[in-house]
């Protein structure tokens, strides 16, 4: 048995995502140490919300960080094993470095909060967008974004997350993705739909926030994984830490490679995924992916307790 980790990033967060940890302290003391960093109680915000509040990307991307630390914590403490291998989606690769020591939580934390107002910052509210196409080949729908991208060199169009065959999220032009759209329903897509977020993630549109992001990463140390992580944007596993900030930038205007991790992870010999955080929206992208991987998903303390119980025997 070989197992990989995973961890969830912007998505996966809900209104009392953490209830199901209640009885683990570490997980509250994980939130306590980042809400002390970060100078923002990010315990109540998991708990009461609201919706709006926890959704907003400055909060997600730090609160997703933590939960999913906080869960690997609680992994360790109870006995679990290290994995052989990690790998986050987007937001959740810095995650993924910090559970393989390769980046300091306090640093991750201010680092990804930084990533958030980049982001932010990129793109003007209104401006641009993100569309899930499913039931489309990924090659069709790489098509139809360089058409619509070519019919008007002043907007844009990309395909952003490869999370399972027949799921693809376009980022771009607001404008761009509505043609997108209707595009891909004429050419036979299940379904086309604009997704609830303002910020045009893993495209050529966020290249303010990378060029800001490549000027952070400057002053963060960082070091060879103890884990090997699989990255987002070239599905490789770096050691040098320039390499490592190297990827981190790239990330952001490039796509996420899910697809291509995850089996990247069967041909290393893995043969459980453990989704480490709350939710278990990643488990339902691999399981797609790969029919013959075994999923898990450390969604609360039962099936964490159950999870390290089975790797046992």
């Amino acid at each position: 048995m070989k197992f990989a980790f995973v961890f969830p990033g912007q998505g996966s967060q809900s209104v009392g995502m953490m209830n199901g940890y209640a009885d683990l302290p570490v997980i509250q003391q994980t939130f306590q140490e980042a809400s002390d960093i970060l100078k923002q109680d990010l315990w109540a915000m998991a708990h009461n919300g609201p919706a709006d509040d926890l959704n907003l990307t400055i909060n997600t991307q730090p609160l997703m960080l933590t939960a999913g630390i906080a869960v690997y914590r609680a992994w360790t403490d109870l006995g679990g094993e290290k994995p052989a291998l990690m790998a986050g989606h987007s937001l959740g690769e810095y995650t993924a470095l910090v559970a393989a020591e390769a980046l300091n939580f306090a640093d991750a934390l201010a680092l990804v909060r930084f990533r958030a107002q980049a982001m932010q910052q990129a793109v003007p509210e209104g401006i641009g967008g993100m569309a899930a196409i499913l039931g489309l080949d990924d090659e069709i729908v790489a098509t139809i974004c360089r058409d619509i991208t070519n019919q008007n060199n002043a907007e844009s169009l990309e395909p952003a997350n490869y999370n399972s065959p027949g799921q693809i999220v376009i980022a771009g032009h607001k404008n761009a993705i509505l043609r997108g759209i209707e595009m891909a329903k004429a050419q036979g897509a299940k379904r086309a739909i604009m997704l609830p977020m303002s910020i045009p993630s893993h495209c050529s549109l966020m290249q303010p926030a990378a060029d800001k992001i490549k000027q952070q990463l400057q002053h963060v140390a960082l070091q060879s994984p103890k884990i090997p992580v699989v990255h987002n944007a070239d599905v490789k596993m770096h050691s040098d830490a320039a390499d490592i900030k190297e990827i981190l930038v790239r990330q952001l205007t490039g796509p996420v490679r899910w697809v291509d991790t995850v089996k990247a992870f069967a041909a290393s010999g893995i043969t459980h995924v453990v989704e480490c955080g709350p939710g278990k929206v990643l488990a339902g992208l691999n399981k797609r992916i790969d029919q013959n991987l075994q999923q898990l998903s450390l969604a609360d303390s039962e099936a964490t307790r159950q999870a390290i119980n089975n790797f046992r025997i």
